[in-house]
């Protein structure tokens, strides 16, 4: 049966690098030769992968966790925080200096400028500061917003904001998504266009942001260089990306 993989980019794709291997490059080509489709499910924006998705000629994407979903080139599901959620979030956190940066499918725009908490978030996406608009939510459709702060204030967010969901990323940074957003909403979306059920896809991640993710899908797929709690819900473990992970895991799988 024709089957779908979902691959997460960062530290699933990409290696600690951010390069991608060609041993994983390979082995996408060849499963799509084996009659696989091919899609990415990142956390990233659209305009984060353009790179990526050309250089593995990849059309079908879920991106912003689950916000922003688009098969075979057409966008078929979009989602986001309300406004006057965002806003009350976003208030709290000037009270506190904590900025966010905005994130729609074409570029990032800050709050505020000159923050070492977006220096190096940003810098572990290879991501130059972005220009600053602190109202650019309210005049234009943001698909996902981060918040930067440290690990040990995010109880407070969870505690004012209950109607929202906080997932880290990053030492100083979480991505803030509308409850029950995940990857796994944007790949029931694509998987709905196919006419295929969550059996018919495989999917490989290593992040706290993948978690809905493999569990949701027939056969999910943790890096050996993913979290605790991303292995424990997966049914296979790969082994490092660093070390052909991706490639040797998909052999084992009779993939490739």
């Amino acid at each position: 049966m024709k089957k779908i993989l979902f691959f997460d980019v960062d530290g699933t794709l990409y290696n600690s690098e951010k390069i991608l291997p060609d041993s994983a490059k390979k082995a996408l080509f060849e499963a799509r030769r084996n009659g696989y489709e091919l899609a990415i499910a990142t956390g990233r924006g659209p305009f984060m992968i353009q790179s990526l998705l050309e250089e593995l000629d990849i059309n079908t994407y879920v991106t912003f966790n689950g916000q922003y979903v688009v098969y075979r080139g057409e966008v078929v599901y979009t989602n986001g925080v309300e406004k006057d959620k965002l806003a009350k979030i976003i208030a709290f956190g000037e009270a506190r200096n904590e900025p966010v940066v905005f994130l729609d499918d074409k570029r990032m725009i800050a709050s505020i400028g000159n923050n070492d908490m977006v220096v190096e978030s940003l810098n572990t996406l290879k991501y130059q500061y972005p220009t600053i608009d602190s109202t650019y939510y309210m005049q234009n459709d943001v698909y996902q917003t981060l918040i930067f702060m440290e690990e040990k204030d995010e109880h407070l967010y969870r505690e004012a904001f209950p109607n929202v969901q906080f997932v880290r990323w990053h030492r100083y940074s979480c991505d803030i998504l509308p409850n029950g957003g995940s990857k796994a909403v944007g790949i029931e979306k694509i998987l709905k266009k196919m006419g295929l059920t969550l059996n018919d896809a495989i999917a490989f991640g290593d992040g706290i942001n993948d978690i809905e993710m493999l569990q949701a899908v027939g056969t999910g797929v943790a890096m050996g260089n993913g979290h605790e709690r991303v292995k424990a819900v997966a049914t296979h473990i790969a082994e490092h990306v660093d070390e052909d992970g991706l490639a040797k895991i998909m052999h084992q799988l009779n993939i490739i």
